[in-house]
């Protein structure tokens, strides 16, 4: 699966085709969907252009979406920052009177087991974000398992983005070491484990996203990870980006 990472936390004067309103974001997202791209995940943002995940900033941009492109899943991140008390964003989730198909929940951050949780009482499928090795043993902790695991490597430096995707990657199919623990992961049959989505951020973005196409795992390119092409010029907007992911050979 190629996924569309349309805005993230960028400002437009990082590039100016960054998509901030409701209407930018269901028409990127129906331009990336068109050329083959399996699902959107947007930052929706607030009249002041602030990332929100109150209900009513949430319901706006997944309308928008689906109206520009029935049938396209839609994610959104449940990232700390956005809202750094985890009890609100719980109750954000609760509130939600329009639901996304999937959200991000970063494993390393304080109450994402209990996000995920609220999520997945919703029937949102739980993407668990993981940023580090570490992260992985705190994912293994949670009180159920994700729907999908975004191996999400940080590091700037290609070759260690590599290494550390190896590693995440490695310890994700290794037995649980805490058997009590996580015993409700480590019982999963191997059809039922959740997909993996292999990713990166900025300079080593299109290394990680061919290691991804090498594996056969999902990935996903946007301007919330790269404003950059493989060859390294700017790319001039989302399209352009999933164009050059296709041609690298995700699908």
């Amino acid at each position: 699966m190629l996924k569309a990472c349309l805005n993230g936390g960028r400002r437009r004067d990082e590039h100016p085709a960054v998509p901030i309103t409701s209407a930018e974001l269901a028409a990127d997202a129906a331009r990336c969907a068109a050329l083959g791209v399996a699902a959107v995940h947007v930052h929706p943002r607030d009249a002041t252009g602030v990332e929100s995940l109150r209900p009513e900033v949430i319901a706006e941009a997944l309308t928008a979406i689906r109206a520009a492109r029935p049938g396209l899943p839609v994610g959104v991140s449940t990232g700390a920052w956005i809202e750094p008390d985890p009890a609100a964003r719980v109750a954000a989730v609760r509130a939600w009177p329009v639901l996304p198909d999937f959200a991000s929940v970063n494993a390393h951050e304080e109450g994402a087991d209990v996000v995920a949780a609220a999520l997945h009482e919703r029937g949102v499928l739980v993407e668990a974000g993981l940023w580090t090795p570490a992260a992985v043993d705190a994912y293994r902790r949670w009180p159920i398992p994700a729907g999908r695991i975004l191996v999400e490597c940080m590091a700037e430096d290609p070759t260690v983005a590599l290494a550390d995707a190896a590693r995440m990657l490695t310890l994700l199919d290794a037995p649980a070491r805490d058997a009590p623990a996580v015993r409700q992961h480590a019982d999963i049959p191997a059809r039922d484990a959740p997909a993996v989505l292999l990713h990166a951020e900025g300079p080593a973005t299109w290394a990680v996203l061919a290691e991804a196409v090498r594996r056969g795992l999902s990935t996903r390119i946007g301007l919330e990870d790269t404003l950059h092409l493989p060859d390294g010029t700017l790319a001039p907007d989302n399209a352009a980006l999933v164009t050059g992911a296709l041609g690298a050979g995700a699908r």
